[in-house]
């Protein structure tokens, strides 16, 4: 069950005001120890990046994003879906336009956080993401902060299928040529019940497969959210729809929304930086089928010292 709370007069104003504008960005002041040098750029790549556990590589949309926002008045749920689509079409991210589209991102405001995960995991546990066990899904469904999202992913091949990525086996099975069997009265293949295959090129700086997003479930509590805006609250959900963040409780040094929720993190910055859309912008650009992810993490590097001017 989700609970609606009442919007003072005062965030409904801030809504309204936001709606009006386009997707805003920081232009922040970049000195001392916030200077995009490549080293703080690399570290900045680093601690947003999250390789998916089935290949090693960075997850991204491929699919077009269809956010759904429910538990709060109609102006805020439509307020906060369309930044995230807005903040898509910025970073080069694809977005499903048809107003009838399945969502795939579901934002959910509640004061039961815990309550709609335990529910999540007793009746719909490929939503929380990969877990190689009972106890390891017990561990993912745990709410720990005040807005926190959970991914499930996808490994995409060369021909483009797709398939969920579970720690359960599939049982789709695979025969191959058994050479071992040659003479022994078996046969010349060999069946593996529990394998599965993925078309790829064979070169060895990228194979073809790549790591895509299938679903985010991105839950607010209201009850931890108390004197935020509805902006900065909007832009954060739309960085954690559109990247799997490695660490949310590192005060980055370099200007960052992801800083906002960040404990003991003094500088907060209120709506996505320029550092926060260059890193978007890279992901987008990168090429999702690297084989290692300290290429995919250069690349994305590159792509952010090119946005932001070499600065």
């Amino acid at each position: 069950m989700v609970r609606v709370f009442a919007v003072s007069a005062v965030l409904m104003t801030s809504i309204l005001a936001a709606w009006a504008q386009p997707v805003r960005t920081s232009t922040e002041s970049v000195t001392g120890t916030g200077t995009r040098s490549r080293e703080v750029i690399e570290k900045f790549v680093a601690s947003f990046a999250t390789p998916t556990r089935m290949t090693g590589k960075i997850a991204r949309w491929e699919d077009g994003v269809c956010p759904l926002t429910v538990g709060q008045q109609p102006a805020v749920t439509k307020f906060v879906t369309q930044r995230v689509k807005d903040v898509a079409a910025m970073v080069g991210a694809p977005v499903n336009a048809t107003p009838s589209c399945t969502p795939n991102i579901e934002i959910v405001f509640t004061k039961i956080p815990q309550a709609l995960l335990d529910n999540i995991r007793k009746n719909q546990t490929d939503y929380l993401g990969y877990a190689e066990s009972g106890a390891a899904r017990e561990k993912l469904a745990t709410v720990t902060r005040p807005v926190q999202a959970w991914y499930t992913t996808q490994t995409k091949d060369l021909q483009g299928m797709s398939k969920i990525d579970r720690a359960r086996r599939m049982g789709e099975g695979v025969a191959m040529p058994c050479f071992t069997c040659i003479g022994r009265g078996g046969g010349s293949t060999e069946y593996l019940p529990d394998a599965s295959y993925a078309g790829v090129t064979g070169n060895r700086v990228s194979d073809g497969v790549r790591s895509a997003f299938y679903h985010i479930i991105i839950v607010a509590d209201i009850n931890g959210l108390a004197g935020y805006e509805a902006g900065p609250l909007a832009d954060y959900i739309a960085m954690l729809a559109l990247t799997q963040l490695n660490s949310l409780d590192t005060c980055q040094q370099l200007p960052s929304i992801e800083n906002m929720l960040a404990k003991g993190c003094e500088a907060k910055a209120g709506v996505l930086t320029q550092n926060d859309i260059a890193y978007l912008r890279g992901l987008y650009k990168m090429s999702p089928d690297r084989m290692l992810l300290i290429t995919q993490k250069s690349e994305i590097a590159d792509r952010m010292k090119e946005s932001l001017g070499g600065q």
